[in-house]
C-alpha cells in the first residue's frame, strides 16, 4: 500500500533531518518561537463555513500539480479569502519541504497546518520551530499509544492537532483521545478513489462540540453543497485551489453557497 511506502520513506528522511539538526537543537529552536495558541482551532470553530487553503506541488494520486500562480501571489489571495492554510512538507511523494512552511509563514498571519506524515516527536518540534500552528495526525499510520502521545505533545507545544480518520474504527479512536478537531479524508488510501459519502457516513459520530473537517475531493459547487448538508465546519481544499488562477474568487463563491 502506498501509505506504507510513504511512511518508510519518511523514516529515511527523518534520519537526514536529524543529522542536519539534532532533536536538542530543534527543541531549542521551538522554544524560541511564540505564537498565540489555538489560532487554527478558532479559525475553524467560528460561525459559518471555514476554508483551509492548501499549498502543495504534487501528490501520489495526481502527480505534479499545474499551479497557475506562484507562492507569493497564492498567499496574497489566500490572505483575503481563506481562514487557514495547509502546507505540505512531505518530500518524496508530495514534493514538499519544511522550507516551504518557513516561506509560507513569512507570507501570512493566517494559522498554518503542517500537513505531513507525523511519526516521530522530532517533527512536532520542527513544526513549531518553522512556524506551524497545527499538525496533522493520521490515525491510519499511528497506533493508539502514538496517537495519544502525539496529541498530547502537540498540546504541550501549543499546536492544535487535526486528527484525520477514514472509517468508523478510526473515528472511535479519535473520539477516545477527545480530539477537538476531526477530519474525514474522502480519499481511500488504498486505491485513492474519492467518496464524499465517507464524510456523510461518519458525520453522525461527531459530537456537535467538535470541529468537523472534510478533506479531499472538493472540486465543484455540488460537492460543497453536499458537504455543507453533512454539518461540516470546514473544508480542506488542495487541488481545486492549486489549479485555479483565482482561488480567492473560488473561495468566496463556495462560502456563499
Amino acid at each position: 500500500m502506498i501509505l506504507d511506502t510513504i511512511v518508510a520513506d519518511k523514516k529515511i528522511r527523518l534520519i537526514e533531518h536529524k543529522k542536519h539538526s539534532s532533536l536538542e537543537e530543534m527543541k531549542r529552536l521551538a522554544e524560541e518561537v511564540y505564537r498565540e495558541e489555538h489560532l487554527f482551532y478558532q479559525a475553524l470553530k467560528k460561525e459559518g463555513i471555514s476554508i483551509i487553503g492548501e499549498f502543495k506541488k504534487a501528490s501520489p494520486s495526481l502527480g505534479n500539480i499545474d499551479s497557475k500562480i506562484n507562492l507569493t501571489t497564492r498567499m496574497e489571495e489566500y490572505n483575503v479569502s481563506v481562514d487557514a492554510v495547509s502546507c505540505l512538507t512531505e518530500e518524496d511523494h508530495f514534493s514538499g519541504s519544511i522550507d516551504y512552511l518557513e516561506q509560507v509563514r513569512k507570507l501570512t498571519e493566517l494559522p498554518i497546518l503542517r500537513k505531513d506524515f507525523m511519526i516521530d516527536a522530532y517533527q512536532f518540534y520542527e513544526a513549531k520551530a518553522f512556524g506551524a500552528d497545527a499538525v496533522l495526525l493520521i490515525a491510519a499510520i499511528l497506533d493508539d499509544g502514538q496517537l495519544k502521545d502525539f496529541y498530547q505533545l502537540a498540546g504541550f507545544l501549543g499546536l492544535d492537532a487535526l486528527v484525520e480518520v477514514h472509517d468508523e474504527n478510526e473515528m472511535e479512536r479519535a473520539l477516545k483521545i477527545d480530539a477537538d478537531i476531526i477530519g474525514v479524508n474522502n480519499r481511500d488510501l488504498k486505491d485513492f478513489t474519492i467518496r464524499l459519502e465517507t464524510t456523510k457516513r461518519l458525520s453522525s459520530m461527531v459530537p456537535k462540540e467538535k470541529v468537523f473537517v472534510s478533506e479531499s475531493g472538493i472540486t465543484k459547487d455540488a460537492d460543497v453543497k453536499f458537504l455543507k448538508e453533512c454539518r461540516v465546519d470546514a473544508f480542506l481544499i488542495g487541488r481545486s485551489f492549486m489549479e485555479s488562477e483565482n482561488p480567492k474568487e473560488l473561495a468566496a463563491q463556495w462560502k456563499k453557497l
